[in-house]
C-alpha cells in the first residue's frame, strides 16, 4: 500500500513518474509529485486523485532537467480521496510524502496547536506541520525531535525549501530501499522502482537518517555517526520487471511459473538430497521442534495450510496454520519449543510482521519463506528461505504461490527423511515427482486456450462455487481467491463432503461449479458429491488428471491435467485455475492487474 519514490539526478520528473508506475501494483488511488530544478525559486508540487496517467497530464512538459524530487501513490486510510487528500503534503518549509500511520496524529494536533494550518483531513500533513513548527535549519535534528513524538508506522521522505537538492528519510517498519548510480541517487518503499538503474540495492535502517545527494548517499544514527549501508543483490534479470509483449502482468507472471519451478529445484536439490547449507539452516530447525506455527495471509495462508498437510502426512508434525491478523490477537500458545514459519511475498505483510515479532517475544525460533530479500521478515526472522521468483507486479498471486509451495514441499521432504520416516525409495520418488513438475506445468500452459474457452461461460455470472476433498479443497480456496479477487465474481471453495451440511442449498439450476478431482483414494467420494450437485443443475466443470479420466462418466466439461503422484498435483491444479480466472477478468475487460480496492502489499492493518 501506497508508493514512495525519491530522486536526485538528471531527467528527474520523468524518472520519479515512471518509477511511480512501476509502484502501481501496491495499490493507490491518487498520485503526486514535488519537484525542484535549478529553473525553479520554489518547490512545486502536483498531485490528484486516480492514476499516475492522470497526474502526467497536469505536470509541466518535462525539459530533461537535472533536479530534486519526490513522488507518492496514494491509498486512502486518514481521509477521502481527492486531490487535496494526495500526497505530497507541505507545510512552511517542509515538504513529504509518507507511507503507513501515525496513530497519535488527532493528539499531536491538538497539542501543538496545529488545526489552523492544516488544509486535508490526513495524519501525514500533521507530520510535515510539525516539522515545520520546529524546522530551525538544521534537517536532521528537527526529524530526530519530531521522530520521538510519532506513534504508529512510517516511511518518511523529506524536502526542505532552503535545501533545494537534497533529500531526507526516516523509517519506522515501512520500508524504505536505496540505490545510486553515476550521478543519480533513488530511494523508493520497493525495489521495483530501482531495477531500472542497478540489481544491488540497501535498506535503510530503522533508527537513522538518509541524506540523499546528487549521485550520493549519507547515513547517520541520533548522535551523528555515520552508517555503513549493506547493499544487497537481485539474481534474475532486470528486464524481467517488465511485461514481455504480455497484456498484463499477471499473465506474464503465470506463464513464468515452470522456470521459477525449475530454478528453486537447482538451487536446494544437490546430488540428489534437499539441502538448505546455503540458508545456513541447521538440520535441527527441521525436525527438533514440538510443535510447527505456519502464519500468513491470503495466498501465502493457503500455501501454509498445505504445507501443513505435508508435514502431517509426511513428518509426523503438530502444525497450525493461523491467520496473521488473528495470531496477533489469539491464545495459540507458541514457545521456544516452537517452530514459527511467516510466509510473505513481499517480506513486508504488516500482519505477518507482528505476528512474527510477538513469537519472538514468546521465545520461538522463527523461519521466514519469502521472495524479497533485504525485506523487514527477512532481518527480523532466525532463519530464511527464498522463493527467488523474481517480481511478481499483478495484485493476484501466482508464481509467488507456487514457489512458496514448493519451499513447503522441500521442507516436509527433508524434515521426513531427517526424522527417518521416509525411506531412501519413496523419497526418491518424491525428488522425481519434484523433477517433473517444470515439464508438467509447461503443459499445463499449452492448454490456455482451452481453458479460456470454459471461462467464456462464467463471465456474466454472479456466483462461482469451487469443491473438492483433501488438497484439492486445499487448492481451490486459493483457486476461488484468484477468481474473486480478478473478476469481482463471488466465488468460494467448499469441503466437497459438507456438501450436506448446508452447502448444497446454494446450487440451482446451472450454477457453475468446478470440481477438483484428482486425489485417487478420495476420487468415489469426490465423484458422488459431483454427481449430487450435477443432479440439481450444476454446471460442472472437472478438474481431474488423465490417469483418472477412464474412471469418470461423461456428461461434465473435464480440464485433464498431467498425470503426477496424488501429493504432487496441487502444481497443475492451481496453474490452471489462475489461467480460468485470468481470461474470465481479461474478457469482462478489466483491469486484471489492479483490481479495485485491493494492494499488492500490505503494509497497515
Amino acid at each position: 500500500m501506497c508508493g514512495i519514490i525519491g530522486f536526485i539526478g538528471q531527467n528527474a520528473q520523468k524518472t520519479i513518474l515512471n518509477g511511480l508506475e512501476l509502484l502501481e501494483y501496491r495499490g493507490y488511488d491518487s498520485a503526486g509529485l514535488a519537484m525542484r530544478t535549478q529553473k525553479m525559486k520554489n518547490t512545486e508540487i502536483f498531485k490528484c486523485k486516480g492514476r499516475v496517467r492522470d497526474l502526467r497530464n497536469i505536470v509541466p512538459e518535462e525539459d530533461n532537467a537535472s533536479g530534486c524530487g519526490i513522488g507518492h501513490t496514494r491509498w486512502a486510510t486518514h481521509g477521502g480521496v481527492c486531490d487535496q487528500n494526495a500526497h505530497p503534503h507541505k507545510s512552511g518549509k517542509v515538504t513529504l510524502v509518507h507511507n503507513g500511520i501515525i496513530e497519535n496524529y488527532a493528539d499531536l494536533t491538538e497539542e501543538y496547536e496545529l488545526e489552523d494550518v492544516l488544509v486535508s483531513e490526513t495524519d501525514t500533513e500533521v507530520v510535515a506541520a510539525l516539522l515545520d513548527k520546529y524546522y530551525d535549519g538544521d534537517p536532521q535534528k528537527t526529524i530526530w525531535h519530531v521522530a520521538k513524538k510519532l506513534r504508529g508506522t512510517y516511511a518518511l521522505v523529506i524536502m526542505f525549501e532552503d535545501i533545494p537538492d537534497r533529500i531526507f528519510a526516516i523509517r519506522n517498519v515501512s520500508p524504505i530501499v536505496v540505490t545510486t548510480k553515476d550521478d543519480n541517487a533513488i530511494l523508493a518503499s520497493d525495489p521495483a522502482a530501482l531495477y531500472q538503474f542497478s540489481k544491488s540495492y540497501f535498506v535503510l535502517p530503522e533508527e537513522s537518517i538518509l541524506c540523499m545527494e546528487q549521485g550520493t548517499i549519507r547515513m547517520t544514527d541520533q548522535a551523528g555517526n555515520l552508517i555503513e549501508p549493506e547493499y544487497q543483490t537481485v539474481d534474475w534479470e532486470v528486464e524481467s520487471v517488465g511485461k514481455k509483449g504480455y497484456p498484463f502482468f499477471m499473465e506474464k507472471e503465470i506463464m513464468e511459473q515452470p522456470e521459477a519451478i525449475k530454478r528453486i529445484l537447482e538451487h536446494y536439490i544437490k546430488n540428489d538430497e534437499i539441502s538448505f547449507a546455503e540458508e545456513k539452516i541447521p538440520d535441527e530447525v527441521l525436525y527438533s521442534f514440538d510443535h510447527i506455527c505456519i502464519v500468513a495471509c491470503g495466498t501465502a495462508l493457503h500455501a501454509g495450510m498445505i504445507g501443513q498437510t505435508l508435514l502431517k502426512r509426511w513428518a509426523n508434525m503438530r502444525v497450525d496454520v493461523e491467520m496473521a491478523s488473528e495470531f496477533m490477537y489469539s491464545d495459540t500458545r507458541v514457545d521456544e519449543h516452537t517452530l514459527f514459519i511467516a510466509v510473505s511475498q513481499s517480506g513486508e505483510t504488516i500482519d505477518t510482521m507482528g505476528a512474527l515479532k510477538k513469537a519472538k517475544e514468546c521465545g520461538a525460533t522463527c523461519l521466514a519463506i519469502l521472495n524479497v530479500r533485504g525485506s523487514s521478515i527477512s532481518r527480523e526472522a532466525d532463519y530464511v528461505l527464498y522463493t527467488d521468483a523474481g517480481p511478481e507486479i499483478a495484485v493476484a498471486s501466482t508464481k509467488a504461490y507456487t514457489t512458496q509451495l514448493l519451499i513447503f514441499y522441500l521442507f516436509a521432504l527433508k524434515a521426513a527423511t531427517l526424522k527417518g520416516l521416509m525411506g531412501k525409495e519413496e523419497f526418491k520418488e518424491a525428488l522425481g515427482e519434484l523433477k517433473k513438475l517444470p515439464n508438467a506445468m509447461t503443459k499445463i500452459l499449452e492448454m490456455k486456450n482451452e481453458i479460456h474457452l470454459l471461462s467464456k461461460e462464467v463471465v456474466t455470472a454472479p456466483d462461482l462455487f469451487m469443491i473438492g476433498r483433501g488438497l484439492d479443497y486445499l487448492v481451490l480456496l486459493e483457486g476461488a481467491l484468484k477468481l474473486k479477487e480478478i473478476s469481482y465474481i463471488h466465488t468460494e471453495a467448499y469441503a466437497a463432503g459438507e456438501l450436506k451440511h448446508g452447502t448444497i442449498a446454494l446450487i440451482t439450476e446451472g450454477t457453475p461449479v468446478i470440481a477438483a478431482v484428482t486425489q485417487k483414494p478420495l476420487l468415489a467420494k469426490s465423484l458422488s458429491n459431483v454427481k449430487e450437485i450435477k443432479a440439481r443443475g450444476a454446471n460442472v466443470v472437472l478438474l481431474t488428471r488423465s490417469g483418472l479420466t477412464k474412471e469418470i462418466e461423461g456428461g461434465y466439461h473435464v480440464i485433464e491435467l498431467p498425470d503426477l503422484s496424488d501429493a504432487f498435483m496441487p502444481f497443475l491444479e492451481i496453474e490452471a485455475l489462475q489461467l480460468y480466472a485470468y481470461f474470465v477478468s481479461s474478457d469482462k475487460g478489466l483491469d486484471v492487474d489492479k483490481p479495485r480496492n485491493l494492494a499488492k502489499v500490505v503494509t497497515v492493518e
